[in-house]
C-alpha cells in the first residue's frame, strides 16, 4: 500500500487557503465545491494531496489553478460566440489598461514592423502591415472584460486568426499560439489553439473605423472576446505555433492561462 503523501505548511490558517484556492475556480466547479462543504478533505479529492498539512500553501494554490485551467478549456465550446453589441453601446471613451501608463506604451514605427512568424508552419515569412492590411477582414463590436473586475464594449477591425494561421500552412493540431509584444518589459502571452481557431479571435488592425491607436496596441493586438483582457496581447511583434508550454507576464505571476471570460 503506498503511503499518501502529507505536507507541512506552518502558520497558513486552512479555512483561509481554502478561501484562496476557490477564488482560482471557475465559477461553475466554485459554486459545486462550495456545495459540497469547501473543506480541506475537497481540496485532496482535487489535487491528489493530503493537505491535512501542507507543504507550501503556494503549491496547492498552483495545483488548483492547473485544475482551473483544465476545466474551463474542457468546458469551452468552440462554436460559441461571445455576444455582439450595437454601435451605440461602444464605451467612449474606450478605457486605457495595461501595467505602465499610456504615455509609455510603445511608439512603434509601421513602415518598419514586420510581424515574426515562428514554429510549427510551414511559411515562417515575415509580414509586413501593409501586407496583413489586404487581407480579409471584418468588424465585431464585442465586450472587453478586465480581471480587475471592469468591462467595456469595443469596435474592433481585423483578421481572424484562424484564416491567418490556415494561410501560414499551420499546423492546428499544436498546443499552443505564443505571442511576443514590443513593450518595454516583453510582454508575451500564450494562447490554446482551439481559442486561436474560435471564429471571433482576430488579429485586429482597427479600432472604430481609425487605424488602431498606441493606446490599444498599435499596430496589431489580438483581440480575444472570450477570454480576460489580459489575454488580449497588444504591440504584437511575433507569433510562435508551439507544443511548449512558455509561460506569459501574467501567466508566471500566477493568473490561470486559460482565464475564459
Amino acid at each position: 500500500m503506498g503511503l499518501k503523501r502529507k505536507l507541512i505548511i506552518p502558520g497558513v490558517d486552512k479555512k483561509l487557503l481554502v478561501r484562496d484556492a476557490t477564488k482560482l475556480m471557475p465559477d461553475l466547479s466554485r459554486r459545486r465545491f462550495l456545495a459540497g462543504g469547501a473543506s480541506l478533505g475537497a481540496l485532496t479529492m482535487l489535487t491528489g494531496c493530503d493537505v491535512n498539512d501542507s507543504f507550501s500553501a503556494e503549491s496547492l494554490l498552483a495545483q488548483i489553478s492547473k485544475f482551473n485551467d483544465s476545466v474551463q478549456a474542457a468546458l469551452f465550446n468552440p462554436n460559441t460566440l461571445a455576444p455582439t453589441y450595437p454601435e451605440s453601446a461602444i464605451t467612449r471613451p474606450f478605457p486605457f489598461n495595461g501595467y505602465y501608463s499610456v504615455d509609455e506604451a510603445p511608439e512603434i514605427d509601421g513602415k518598419t514592423w514586420k510581424l515574426e512568424v515562428r514554429g510549427l508552419v510551414d511559411n515562417k515569412k515575415s509580414w509586413t502591415l501593409e501586407e496583413l492590411y489586404q487581407l480579409p477582414q471584418e468588424k465585431q463590436i464585442t465586450r472587453h472584460i478586465c480581471v480587475e473586475g471592469w468591462s467595456a464594449i469595443g469596435s474592433w477591425t481585423g483578421t481572424p486568426l484562424r484564416h491567418f494561421l490556415k494561410l501560414i500552412g499551420a499546423d492546428t493540431r499544436a498546443k499552443y499560439c505564443w505571442f511576443q509584444c514590443g513593450d518595454q518589459d516583453g510582454y508575451n502571452s500564450p494562447l490554446d489553439m482551439a481559442t486561436a481557431l474560435h471564429p471571433q479571435t482576430q488579429m485586429t488592425f482597427k479600432f472604430g473605423n481609425e487605424i488602431l491607436p498606441t493606446a490599444y496596441g498599435y499596430p496589431m493586438k489580438i483581440r480575444v472576446p472570450t477570454k480576460l483582457g489580459f489575454k488580449n496581447p497588444k504591440y504584437v511583434i511575433s507569433m510562435e505555433v508551439t507544443n511548449d508550454y512558455k509561460g506569459g507576464y501574467w501567466e508566471d505571476q500566477g493568473y490561470n492561462s486559460f482565464s475564459g471570460s
